[in-house]
């Protein structure tokens, strides 16, 4: 795990990833899942059924790019220090 100091935050995530037991990896993509989803269900609340959200997103995400990236590279950190957490108990 001396590999978990270097690297950006993407790869520290996939290397403990890589490290951890399947049933904490398990769990915790649920977590990230189960997010993503409540996320998708706020973005799409009272649009219609024809809204498309994948669509609100890429625009986004082309507008904000570098917020996106920063935010993104936290959610890395964060999910890692969840699961590297759950390692030591």
């Amino acid at each position: 795990m001396d590999d978990i100091l270097f690297g950006t935050p993407k790869s520290k995530f996939l290397d403990v990833l890589r490290h951890a037991s399947s049933e904490i990896v398990d769990d915790e993509l649920d977590k990230i899942l189960e997010k993503y989803a409540a996320m998708e269900l706020l973005l799409s609340k009272d649009k219609g059924e024809n809204y498309d959200v994948n669509e609100d997103i890429n625009s986004f995400v082309l507008e904000n790019l570098d917020e996106v990236s920063k935010v993104k590279d936290d959610l890395y950190i964060e999910f890692t220090g969840e699961i590297i957490c759950r390692l030591d108990s």
